[in-house]
Formats: structure tokens, C-alpha cells, sequence
């Protein structure tokens, strides 16, 4: 698929960003080695996340609307968006781009651009899909976007009308409309105001592509090492270095890092810094209920999205910003399952919960990820948010193409 030069290269990170950079540079012919200190591809935080492949729901976090809930996240008012200030210099500098980025046309430019992203990751991902014959449940049952108030409804439409003129094939609809595309909504029909519905949304799961993509790569030459921890990252001499723990070094002719949030401690030791937060995140995953929907379901109030996968529903939610730990907190997992709960009261069996799951997704001021390189053979390829299952194979192609410049 190419005629740049083969080179040797080392992934930072077995997630789905990881994996997708990995199998789409090998399949360009180079030589990929994927290295994570978790025990198999897949385990961090994109394990279990939402499930949906969100093509043209690509809203920047940082917004007016944002901004405006601003008072009442600082007082923890609202039960499914947290935020966890840090007196330290990172925090106050993410903190600050962040507001620079909220204001009217910022979040246009910037949900464009993640709209640019995600058109080219689908046809990426399709691509890697194919020619590996990954089975990762992947579906289209498309997705609708519930508002439960004219406001929220109204900046909704109007952010979507620019993501049309991009291409975004998005249908506004009322309660009735809403109930006739998915008619597992008829139970709160009184209370929707409005939807957004996209037919063309997909679903899959995040794990299973990566272990099918563990595979894919193998075939091709490629290789997994997990379990291996990483001290630092040299990039000081000819070639970038990776040093172990147990001080061994692995060098390559690139490194790509790909680690999520654990690329900003080792972009540090590159004297690098990434403009990078985490936001934790939950799910469950549970039978589908009595009235459980055929089609992806995101509850703009309630912060929280459902999707089917392989037979089980996939909910998850919740956003506590500046959270720096994945253990699972009960208190904000039972918090998703009421959020859920008051949502779509029948979409699963909230009583039979099968797995649940807490993850760090790295969020960027603007929520773009960071594709470029950070030191002589270093490049970034991370801060993809919560739409890392969605940017992640757009990404990886933007990434092969830094690699082969000049090759």
C-alpha cells in the first residue's frame, strides 16, 4: 500500500488507537512492534467504553453551552458531569485553553474539524475491517440523539446544519418522529422534545477489534509485547529508544505513542508536554430489557448513550473531569445506572448488571487529538477523548503519513 522506504517501528499502547496505528502502518509494509503494559490489547480504557462509532456527533466539549453549567459543575450540581479542579500548573494551563476554546466560534471550527476526522476515520476503519476480516460485532443500526428541552434542542440543530453543509447526513425529528424510528421510545415520548437522527451510525466493540487486530498484525510480521512497563522514551540519539523498566531499550526508527493518558508522563521525560486530561468515564453491560432499543440511543440530559452489542446492551456514561484513577467508584456507578434508569427505564436489565467498567479518556482543550511529532522520532498520536473509538483508524492514517514524509 506503499512505496515509502520500510521502517521499524514501535507503538506505545495496544488500545484501539494503538491497534489501528499499528495494523494500518504494517499493512503500508513496515515493521510494527506494539508494546503495553496491560496483560492483552484492549484492557485500558477501551475495554468496555460506549460502543458507538459516532460519525457525526463530533461536538466539541468546550462550548458556550459548557461554559454556562460551569457554576453549577463546580458545585457538583449535576450528577452525571463532574469536575475536579487541580491547584497545579498543568491543570491551570489545560484549564485555560479549555476556555479559550468555548466560546461560539471555537466549537464550530473545532467540531468541523472533528466531523473531517471522523468521515475519514469510518472509511479507515471499513478499510482495516476488510482486509483483515475482523469480527468486532460491527453494526450500523444508527443512532438517535434525544433532547429533552427547546434549548438544548435548538443548539443542537443549529450545530448540525453546519455539519450537513460538511456532509453529515442528520435528520431532525419530533417526539412521534422519534417514537417511529425507534419505537422502544413510546414509553417517554411526553417527554422528548426533539431528536437528531443519523441512519449511517455504527456500533462495535472496542475490545474485540483489538484482539482481532493482535491477530491481523501477527499475520502480517508484526508483534504484541504485553505486559512490559516502560521508564522513559530517549530520543537523544540516531534513533528513538524505548527503556523498560528492568532497563533493557528497545529502539526503532519511529515510536509512535499511543498510550492515552499515560502518554503525558512519558512525553515528560522527552521534556514534551501534552495538553491533556483525563475524563473518567463508566458502563455496564447487561441483557437487553423489555423494551430495549434496536437503535443507538444517546440521552443528551441524562449524559448517557446505549448500544447493542452482540446480543448485550452496552450503557455508559458519565464524565468526571480531572479524575485521576479507574478504580470503579460505587457511588458514580450507581449514579449511571439511575441516569440510565431515568432515561430509558426498560433498555436492560439494570437488576442483572453482567460487567461494569471505569476508564481515563485523555481530553484535549479542544477535544481534537494530538497528531504530530514531540521529538526527533517521536510522534503523538493520543487525546482523542470520547471519541477514540471513533477517531482512532483517521488518526492512525494521518499518523502513517507523518512517518512516511520524506521517506
Amino acid at each position: 500500500m506503499t512505496t515509502a522506504r520500510p521502517q521499524d517501528l514501535v507503538v506505545i499502547g495496544a488500545g484501539v488507537v494503538g491497534m489501528a496505528t499499528a495494523l494500518t502502518l504494517s499493512d503500508r509494509g513496515h515493521r510494527v512492534t506494539v508494546v503495553d503494559s496491560a496483560a492483552e490489547p484492549g484492557r485500558g480504557t477501551s475495554f468496555a467504553n460506549g460502543g458507538q462509532l459516532s460519525y457525526s456527533y463530533t461536538d466539541a466539549l468546550a462550548s458556550p453551552a459548557t461554559l454556562a453549567q460551569f457554576p453549577r459543575l463546580l458545585l457538583a450540581r449535576d450528577p452525571a458531569f463532574r469536575f475536579h479542579p487541580r491547584l497545579d500548573p498543568d491543570f491551570l494551563r489545560w484549564m485555560l485553553a479549555f476556555l479559550r476554546n468555548g466560546n461560539g466560534s471555537s466549537f464550530h471550527r473545532n467540531t468541523l474539524a472533528g466531523l473531517a476526522l471522523a468521515v475519514q476515520s469510518r472509511s479507515a476503519l471499513h478499510g482495516l475491517a476488510r482486509r483483515h476480516r475482523i469480527d468486532f460485532a460491527h453494526a450500523t443500526p444508527g443512532k438517535i440523539i434525544l433532547y429533552r428541552s427547546a434549548k438544548s434542542f435548538a443548539a443542537a440543530r443549529a450545530i448540525a446544519a453546519d455539519k450537513a453543509v460538511a456532509g453529515a447526513e442528520q435528520t431532525f425529528v419530533d417526539a412521534d418522529g422519534a417514537v417511529t424510528i425507534e419505537p422502544m421510545l413510546a414509553s417517554i415520548r411526553r417527554e422528548i422534545v426533539g431528536a437528531i437522527h443519523t441512519a449511517s451510525e455504527e456500533v462495535g466493540d472496542p475490545y474485540r477489534f483489538c484482539i482481532g487486530a493482535q491477530a491481523a498484525l501477527a499475520a502480517g510480521g508484526g508483534e504484541v509485547r504485553c505486559g512490559v512497563a516502560i521508564d522513559r522514551i530517549d530520543a537523544d540519539g540516531k534513533r528513538p529508544t524505548i527503556v523498560l523498566d528492568n532497563s533493557s531499550r528497545l529502539g526503532a526508527d519511529r515510536i509512535i505513542l499511543c498510550a492515552g493518558m499515560a502518554s503525558v508522563g512519558l512525553a515528560r521525560t522527552l521534556g514534551a508536554r501534552l495538553p491533556i486530561m483525563p475524563m473518567k468515564g463508566y458502563s455496564i453491560t447487561a441483557a437487553p430489557g423489555s423494551a430495549a432499543p434496536r437503535v443507538s440511543v444517546t440521552d443528551a440530559a441524562n449524559r448517557v448513550v446505549f448500544a447493542r452489542l452482540a446480543g448485550r446492551m452496552r450503557i455508559a456514561g458519565l464524565a468526571d473531569l480531572g479524575r485521576r484513577t479507574a478504580d470503579i467508584e460505587p457511588g458514580r456507578l450507581a449514579a449511571l445506572v439511575a441516569s440510565a434508569r431515568a432515561a430509558l427505564p426498560e433498555a436492560a436489565e439494570y437488576g442483572a448488571v453482567e460487567s461494569s467498567w471505569a476508564g481515563l479518556r485523555p481530553m484535549t482543550p479542544d477535544s481534537l487529538p494530538i497528531t504530530r511529532p514531540i521529538a526527533p522520532g517521536v510522534i503523538a498520536n493520543t487525546g482523542h477523548g470520547a471519541l477514540g473509538w471513533t477517531y482512532a483508524a483517521g488518526s492512525a492514517e494521518r499518523v502513517a503519513a507523518i512517518v512516511e514524509e520524506g521517506c
